[in-house]
């Protein structure tokens, strides 16, 4: 707020709400006069000649579809974004680590399917994202071109073994449910992927509805260990070396409550990392930010229409974690490094009032509880997002975890979430939210880090958390949104950690 970034972006808020209100007001139809000109009718439009492609929709159609055994496609994505505060809560900061945020990416994407027969594709898919930082300064104030990924290289087989099932084999997106605990593969490089390397089956059991999804992944923190990039960097894309094990079942038979059960198993394994990367990772302390870990989970989700209703839809979705896993190692609680019996529970509950108008209006509850680490104890009782730590419900809420877990890492919580969405336009759309967020133990009571954040000793208040979204379709091709946070702090933090983090976004997206 000591920056003249926001008064651009106060500006930017107040004329898309003036804009939101303006085009919100819909224009009453004209009924057709005596003297007004009738409708064409069907042999009218029949014998109107077709208008002709553009050189541009013609090149965009062979582009699509160069030969018959070959799609492509591409995307370009714009954005800016700043921030203040997001992971110290502090106004003045200590050890020249700065509040202030702020940066460009620009990434693209470019993607084939070639068919090698009816039942079986090869996908490919190359993704370039650069960044150019303003704030902070250990970002380095350059454009940094980075390097380009294969973020999808797989084969997918249908109706193998002359079955009703399809295998995929190699680098893909994998989401189940609704990505709770399965989604992102490569938190640590933000949005610009989400991949795994996996090997899935998905069973449609016959006459029944139900599929059986059964993965084996194998997902390495670096880069370039399986596919290395065109001018690699050596980045890492998640905090250590990954194998999984997944069975996941799903019946729709009933559309008033839909089912889902599963059995999660995974490993983390600790990589060695070249000098000054766990400095860059900000880890808490120095040297863990990449963990061990064996996690066994199990749970289930039910979702559908409350009572058949065409108002009411609802989710609850629940599991339990048990297994090893590294302790945290931090001042008060030395002891607890190495390996330590996991134990720890996770639930979220979703209701919604769809009121079926117009505006597509829709009002939210949302309660989200991941168990906390218990100081004093033996086992590590928190709960593990597994591969779902990226912005589930927020963007601070991933940032200001980065000197508590690990950024994304959300654990240790009581969410209350209350929100409303609406069509305003045809075109525009409204997400508004505010969350209540509580921890559920007080792990790290008293525990300052360098940089002067830190938490208090007995709190648990974590805050309030507002989000508010803007969404745009300018055309079929051209997408954009603006996406603003504000955050709260509350008693779970430091006196001195408690100053107001803000978050806000740009976001222009084009599909060709």
């Amino acid at each position: 707020m000591r920056n003249g970034a926001w008064k651009y972006l106060v500006a930017l808020v107040i004329a898309a709400a003036i804009t939101s209100i303006a085009l919100a007001v819909e224009t009453p139809k004209k009924e057709a006069s005596a003297g007004s000109v009738a409708a064409p009718t069907a042999t009218d439009v029949a014998a109107t000649p077709a208008v002709p492609k553009s050189g541009m929709s013609s090149f965009r159609d062979w582009f699509h579809n160069p030969t018959p055994w070959l799609s492509m496609g591409a995307d370009i994505r714009f954005r800016y974004t700043y921030g203040w505060n997001l992971d110290t809560l502090r106004d003045n900061t200590n050890n020249g680590r700065a509040s202030k945020w702020s940066w460009y990416q620009q990434r693209m994407r470019w993607w084939t399917k070639t068919k090698i027969n009816e039942d079986m594709d090869f996908n490919l898919r190359y993704t370039w994202e650069f960044r150019s930082w303003d704030e902070p300064a250990r970002k380095g104030q350059e454009t940094d071109l980075d390097e380009i990924v294969w973020d999808q290289f797989n084969l997918v087989v249908r109706n193998f073994g002359d079955m009703p099932l399809t295998m995929t084999i190699g680098r893909q997106d994998i989401r189940l449910g609704e990505g709770w605990l399965v989604f992102d593969g490569t938190p640590l490089d933000a949005a610009r992927t989400i991949y795994m390397d996996a090997l899935r089956f998905t069973y449609a059991i016959p006459d029944t509805e139900t599929t059986l999804d059964l993965i084996y992944i194998e997902n390495r923190a670096s880069t370039d260990a399986y596919l290395k990039p065109i001018s690699e960097g050596h980045k890492e894309v998640t905090e250590q070396d990954e194998t999984g094990l997944i069975a996941y079942l799903t019946n729709k038979a009933n559309p008033n409550m839909n089912l889902e059960g599963y059995f999660i198993y995974k490993k983390d394994s600790r990589v060695d990392t070249p000098p000054g990367v766990p400095a860059k990772r900000d880890p808490w302390p120095a040297a863990v930010w990449s963990k061990r870990a064996e996690i066994y989970t199990i749970g289930g989700a039910l979702s559908g229409k409350l009572a058949g209703s065409e108002h009411w839809k609802y989710r609850a979705e629940g599991a339990v974690q048990f297994g090893e896993k590294e302790g945290i190692n931090v001042p008060a609680n030395s002891a607890r490094t190495g390996m330590h019996k996991l134990m720890a529970f996770g639930t979220i509950e979703k209701l919604e009032y769809h009121f079926n108008d117009a505006r597509k209006n829709r009002i939210r509850g949302v309660f989200e509880y991941r168990s906390g680490d218990k100081p004093g104890t033996n086992k590590v009782e928190a709960f593990d997002p597994l591969w779902g730590e990226y912005p589930q419900w927020s963007e601070i809420s991933c940032y200001i975890y980065n000197l508590e877990t690990m950024v994304g890492e959300v654990t240790n919580l009581y969410r209350l979430g209350l929100g409303h969405s609406m069509q305003l336009t045809e075109k525009l759309s409204m997400d508004s939210d505010v969350h209540f967020l509580f921890a559920d133990e007080n792990t790290r009571g008293g525990n300052v880090h360098a940089s002067g954040f830190g938490f208090s000793n007995s709190g648990k208040f974590r805050g309030t958390l507002a989000t508010w979204v803007l969404k745009y379709a300018f055309s079929k091709n051209l997408n954009g949104h603006l996406w603003l946070e504000y955050f709260k702090p509350g008693d779970y933090y430091a006196d001195g950690s408690r100053d107001e983090a803000f978050f806000a976004r740009v976001n222009v997206d084009y599909t060709f």
